[in-house]
């Protein structure tokens, strides 16, 4: 097995897990990571997104959702590069993806844009914000 991922969501999965562990050969490597952010934070973080997209600029200049999203990927440490295009005329960020962000990372991600946005006056629509 080159490649496996399990969510430790049942104890089946777990003994699972172990199994693989007591077979596995020396040197295999074993991550753990947090649960990934969850599809409703995914969507709010959007909603937000759009929301900012339609009320701001930065420098001077308005930027789409997926824009922002990089800006504020970069504003909590987020690794972002960008790197040329394949014609050399354009460059193409590259960094971590929004999935890749734990529940916890997420959260913070949001609250942070919340924040931000409170400081320039956006007018969020979303109801959760309310909440």
């Amino acid at each position: 097995m080159s490649r496996a991922l399990l969510v430790l969501n049942s104890d089946d999965v777990r003994q699972k897990a172990l199994a693989w562990i007591a077979k596995a050969p020396a040197g295999t490597r074993v991550e753990f990571k947090a649960p990934k952010r969850s599809l409703p934070q995914n969507d709010f973080m959007w909603s937000l997104l759009t929301d900012i997209a339609q009320q701001c600029e930065h420098s001077g200049r308005k930027y789409p959702a997926d824009g922002w999203k990089i800006i504020f990927m970069a504003a909590i440490g987020r690794e972002v590069q960008f790197i040329p295009s394949l014609d050399g005329k354009s460059f193409i960020p590259w960094g971590q993806s929004s999935s890749d962000l734990t529940k916890k990372e997420m959260s913070d991600l949001i609250e942070f844009m919340l924040a931000w946005g409170a400081e320039q006056g956006v007018v969020f629509h979303d109801a959760q914000v309310a909440a």
